[in-house]
């Protein structure tokens, strides 16, 4: 039976109880053979709705624990076995106070219930993101398919205000796609042929045919559901401080009960039922039911809502860790940087040097290639052939150009050492952490260009503000240390690591650790093996598969911003634990005195009724505490 139902009953059948007790303070008529109705209507209510909690506590038992239910247990088994005592003895009896502790309980979890479900609805908004139907266009012809159906290269179309059915990549047409759903980018993107695009996401104002890349369980979207479902089910380690507690805390609680009613009735001559009163009272009250849901369900609401804003944080450990960090370790190349070299100097003739350079570089595979070639195509140079192409690993490239020996590379490739004047212009561009490549004709330099990788828009403010949170920034790169500390000092770096082979950067993260917990944010396939040192790896979104899969948070939209955004969640969410943890146990700090007896004297005394209720409370307020998670306010 669902805790919704067997609230509803055991509230239903308290009513008569509820009835007489207002009945005896307002002088109406009480119910005849009350205290027989009452034993009724509470073996029943015992029987189905609080029978849960007495199985739940003889299954800890057998297994040498003490859980919550123990103390709901003892407290409703003690008071209702004690008044079927005192009604055979003619003597007073508390049944409503058994059957109350049960209402309050089940109010409490239908609460925690209702809003954990609230809580985790972000997962159920991603699902509702999925599209149901596919336009599949086959042996030329359109026709509707469940998505269920789509397979891997089969070529879809979507019209303006359809929703993309899966991944793929557009063949034809173009349009602008609504990607807010999945990365959180408000604007839209224009999009057209060789571009890919997410299933679930909306286009806009095209037609476009693409090509399903991914299906099923592989798709973005799916991926990002799991994620969130295996970060909202999992545990952080302050959970287990939280666990122990409970655990020690049950046994304790049941001692602390004993001396009350021992103190009550043998040292200060209370009555039977007085003394059993407080006993009872302490043990509901102490009842650490908020304990146990303090850090889940800040959990679930904390990556709920940052799956929301497009990062994705894979388990509470890695949210608890990521609270703590004192190093913050980047890569430079697509990470701080654009990751698109481009030509931002050509020194000497101009057109010459970039067309013999394009020339020999469109036959070369180096990644600085590229920047050359398209800065010819820009200027819509026509490029010359090239024969006795040569890659000089390490060096550079050659080739024959209209009968002229031509090179691009280290000025060593010239025939002629290097004058002052080239050398100075070469120091000059690297100072500004630019790369630059001598281009030379017949054995003499004619001329340098220059290539650099610039920063992110918002590398610089990101930095700044990670260092305003008292964090240590490191570049660890490949890159020569020249050019290195030239981009880190563009985007305030405090640290530079440079010349760092790819498999040592791993090495580079084990040092940093040792000084404090360290964050390594890179996407490359060298960086998966870092980003897996790391205590927290976080992974750009537009990285390689491998280091998605090792990141422990990923930032779906690419931006450096998200860096800050998922370490200021982080923060908030661990903080909301910890006030949840404190929440739940200064409730009962405070009530189990006052439940004991404690202030007897004054009058201030609680009964095992209003401690249930006041326990339920506790756990509804934990709940509400988490929520407020949703309005907390998230600054870039």
């Amino acid at each position: 039976m669902s805790i919704k139902k067997r609230f509803w009953l055991a509230l239903l059948l308290s009513l008569p109880m509820l009835y007489d007790m207002l009945a005896m303070l307002l002088a109406w008529p009480m119910l005849p053979n009350g205290d027989w109705i009452a034993l009724v209507l509470t073996t029943l209510i015992m029987l189905i709705s609080g029978r849960a909690f007495i199985q739940s506590a003889w299954a800890a038992f057998l297994h040498h624990h003490a859980n919550m239910d123990t103390l709901v247990a003892v407290g409703t088994l003690t008071a209702y076995l004690y008044s079927i005592g005192a009604l055979m003895h003619h003597q007073g009896v508390f049944f409503e106070s058994a059957a109350y502790i049960i209402v309050f309980v089940l109010l409490g979890q239908y609460l925690e219930d209702k809003m954990r479900t609230q809580a985790s609805q972000a997962t159920t908004k991603l699902l509702e993101l999925q599209a149901r139907q596919a336009t599949v266009i086959r042996n030329g012809q359109t026709s509707e398919i469940p998505i269920e159906e789509v397979e891997i290269g089969d070529r879809l179309l979507t019209r303006p205000g359809e929703k993309i059915a899966t991944d793929g990549r557009i063949v034809k047409g173009h349009s602008t796609v609504n990607e807010s759903m999945i990365t959180g980018e408000s604007m839209p993107i224009e999009k057209q042929a060789g571009d890919l695009v997410i299933g679930g996401t909306l286009n806009q104002t095209g037609i476009l045919e693409y090509t399903a890349e991914k299906v099923g369980k592989d798709t973005m979207l799916a991926q990002i559901v799991e994620i969130v479902r295996h970060a909202q089910s999992s545990h952080a380690p302050i959970q287990k401080m939280a666990d122990r507690i409970a655990d020690v805390f049950v046994p304790i609680v049941l001692m602390i009960a004993i001396a009350v009613f021992a103190i009550w009735n043998v040292f200060l001559d209370a009555t039977l039922t007085r003394s059993l009163t407080f006993a009872v009272s302490t043990i509901v009250i102490a009842c650490p039911c908020a304990l146990g849901i303090a850090t889940p369900t800040a959990l679930m609401v904390g990556t709920g809502r940052a799956a929301k804003m497009g990062i994705l944080i894979k388990n509470g450990e890695v949210l608890e860790t990521a609270s703590h960090i004192k190093n913050i370790a980047f890569d430079k190349t697509g990470t701080l940087t654009q990751g698109q070299p481009v030509v931002t100097d050509v020194i000497g003739d101009p057109k010459q040097v970039l067309t013999l350079a394009a020339a020999l570089e469109s036959l070369s595979e180096h990644p600085l290639a590229d920047a050359i070639v398209k800065a010819a195509q820009k200027q819509a140079i026509a490029l010359p052939d090239v024969t006795e192409f040569l890659n000089r690993a390490g060096q550079g490239v050659t080739g024959q150009i209209n009968g002229h020996q031509v090179f691009v590379g280290k000025p060593q490739l010239a025939s002629q050492p290097l004058d002052k004047e080239w050398q100075d212009q070469i120091e000059r561009l690297q100072e500004v952490g630019k790369t630059t490549a001598a281009v030379g004709q017949d054995g003499l330099i004619i001329g340098l260009i220059a290539i650099q990788d610039a920063p992110k828009p918002f590398a610089k403010p990101v930095i700044a503000r990670l260092k305003q949170q008292g964090m240590h920034t490191v570049m660890i790169t490949g890159d020569n240390k020249r050019a290195a500390k030239a981009v880190a000092k563009q985007v305030g770096i405090d640290e530079v690591i440079a010349e760092v082979m790819p498999g040592d950067k791993a090495q580079q993260v084990k040092k940093l650790q040792q000084s404090g917990v360290t964050a390594f944010v890179g996407d490359g396939i060298n960086d998966a093996p870092a980003l897996a040192v790391a205590d927290v790896g976080i992974a750009m979104g537009s990285g390689t598969d491998v280091a998605i899969e090792t990141g422990g948070i990923v930032l779906v939209k690419n931006s450096l911003k998200d860096v800050v955004k998922a370490l200021v969640i982080a923060k908030k969410t661990f903080a909301r634990i910890k006030l949840n943890l404190f929440w739940a146990l200064i409730y009962n700090l405070i009530g189990i005195p006052i439940a004991a007896g404690v202030f007897a004297h004054w009058g201030l005394v609680l009964s095992p009724a209003l401690a249930g209720l006041a326990m339920a409370f506790s756990s509804a307020s934990v709940v509400a505490s988490s929520l407020m998670l949703n309005a907390a306010k998230i600054d870039d």
